[in-house]
């Protein structure tokens, strides 16, 4: 349909639905319509006027409340009026039902090496299908993808991609997993758990890359079909995840601890941001507490940080930083650190923590060598935990 103006009529707007083109991707998307370019109050009765439509759906986690409909995915949980969305801009209050419309409209996927996630223990060199759409329950200054974190399904331009859909365009891709990823995939909730059910009956493996900022009720049910989750853990202190990111770190601790009993292979992500995130007495607390709950064997990503968003007046964080919190990390006796962002670090690769000889060894997302045989160092035997094969 090309676009003609900012508005669209009823009329249109039933047949096609709530979406736009999409971005960058490796399929052909339907366009559909444009939104106005900034949203406004007007775009919100517009769109309240005619839900339910394909790109709604009714949330799986809310209650009624004399203000309105309260949102129980997050830790936020807005109470949102009517005609309203949520922090997250894709949880819409209509007639006291609350709706995601952020089903089926992914604003970017891509085929992605499991790499990037980063997953370095998980599946190497296989392909994950990756989307993602608008949104997130965060604010974080420092957002790499803040134009989709912080805008609205109704802001950007997406795909028709219903569940189905995305695992046809995974086997088609050769990809071993589908990510939800790039924004929040908490925040499109409904959507992420109908693929990943989908996904599972074809054998297709299951990858949350996500902030991990959920409540524990929902976050058990989506975590019965997640195989691997790469948690960004960005900070050990409750004031700095307030001021840098709008959260509080015990739901995110919390989702740790539930993914580790729930059997889901974890990797955590600590961006490490000059004046913010890089005290070094504040790393040890949290490597700390990592080793004594149990996590000595999940793979600890310190990723560096390059101005952006609203930090831009900050330096990149200076490679001996990360060098260092690495050196703490293992000292504390975690057994798999890395160094991200950074390329050509010996940091890169995976040490055997008993013989401390390269098994795998990397250069960006590409695996060199691989000297893990049935799960094991092939020098010394010793178990390198992971999922290999």
């Amino acid at each position: 349909m090309e676009r003609k103006s900012g508005r669209i009529s009823k009329r249109q707007f039933i047949r096609t639905g709530l979406m736009g083109i999409g971005g960058t991707c490796c399929f052909s998307g339907a366009r559909l319509f444009g939104m106005p370019d900034h949203f406004s109050n007007d775009a919100h009765s517009f769109v309240a006027e005619n839900l339910p439509g394909k790109f709604s759906k009714e949330a799986m986690f809310y209650s009624e409340v004399p203000q309105g409909a309260r949102c129980l995915i997050c830790p936020n949980e807005c109470t949102i009026k009517e005609g309203d969305t949520g922090d997250c801009r894709n949880r819409m209050n209509v007639n006291g039902t609350l709706y995601s419309i952020a089903y089926g409209n992914p604003c970017s996927a891509n085929v992605d090496p499991i790499e990037k996630k980063p997953l370095y223990h998980f599946i190497p060199t296989s392909y994950a299908y990756s989307i993602a759409t608008a949104g997130c329950n965060l604010a974080c200054l420092n957002c790499q993808n803040w134009t989709i974190s912080q805008s609205s399904p109704l802001e950007t331009k997406n795909y028709d991609l219903m569940p189905d859909a995305v695992i046809e365009e995974a086997v088609k891709n050769n990809c071993r997993s589908i990510a939800y990823t790039y924004s929040e995939p908490v925040t499109f909730f409904e959507y992420t758990y109908d693929t990943a059910k989908l996904a599972r009956r074809r054998g297709i493996k299951n990858v949350l890359v996500s902030a991990g900022y959920i409540n524990e009720e929902p976050l058990r049910e989506l975590a019965r079909y997640i195989d691997a989750a790469n948690i960004d853990l960005k900070s050990f202190s409750d004031s700095i995840y307030l001021k840098l990111n709008g959260g509080s770190i015990k739901p995110v601790l919390n989702t740790l601890l539930v993914l580790k009993e729930m059997n889901v292979w974890l990797e955590i992500t600590n961006l490490v941001i000059p004046t913010w995130t890089d005290d070094f007495n504040m790393i040890r607390q949290m490597c700390e507490w990592l080793y004594s709950n149990g996590f000595s064997d999940c793979p600890l990503h310190f990723s560096r940080f390059h101005p952006q968003y609203k930090l831009t007046r900050l330096p990149a964080t200076p490679v001996s930083t990360l060098e260092k919190a690495r050196e703490i990390a293992l000292e504390t006796g975690l057994k798999y650190v890395y160094i991200g962002n950074v390329s050509g670090t010996e940091a890169e690769h995976t040490y055997c923590p008993n013989c401390h000889k390269i098994v795998v060894e990397r250069k960006g997302y590409r695996i060199l060598s691989n000297s893990i045989v049935s799960g094991r160092c092939k020098y010394c035997n010793e178990v390198i935990q992971g999922h290999w094969v």
